[in-house]
């Protein structure tokens, strides 16, 4: 019987094919994506010193929202300000082999909407 591809796996296969191509810098970190079930969790990260700069996520008690895509939302927003306080404005956005679509295109309009260049 033939199986079906779990999806994850594929997802990370992507997501390292993806890493292959970008890197984050001090003058221009990435901005990666998680998205589990329940929660999204996003982080500006610097590769060359291997250092997470800001993070955010909907655990973070300042989100707000009532459907996943609005928490993204909050999310995108929440990074944003947490980013441009550390004086960071020039980001890579990577959207961790998920389609742009639904929360991570959600979190990422926020994020630009909120002074985040990418």
């Amino acid at each position: 019987m033939i199986s079906k591809p779990d999806k994850n796996k594929t997802r990370q296969r992507r997501h390292a094919r993806v890493r292959g191509k970008i890197s984050g810098t001090a003058e221009r970190p990435r901005l990666n994506v998680y998205r589990s079930n329940k929660n999204i969790y996003a982080q500006v990260i610097d590769d060359v010193e291997g250092v997470t700069l800001a993070s955010a996520s909907t655990l973070d008690s300042e989100v707000t929202g009532n459907t996943k895509s609005e928490k993204a939302a909050s999310v995108g927003e929440l990074i944003a300000k947490r980013a441009t306080e550390k004086k960071i404005v020039d980001v890579v956005f990577d959207r961790g082999g998920y389609l742009y679509h639904g929360r991570v295109q959600a979190l990422a309009e926020a994020a630009r909407e909120n002074g985040l260049k990418f």
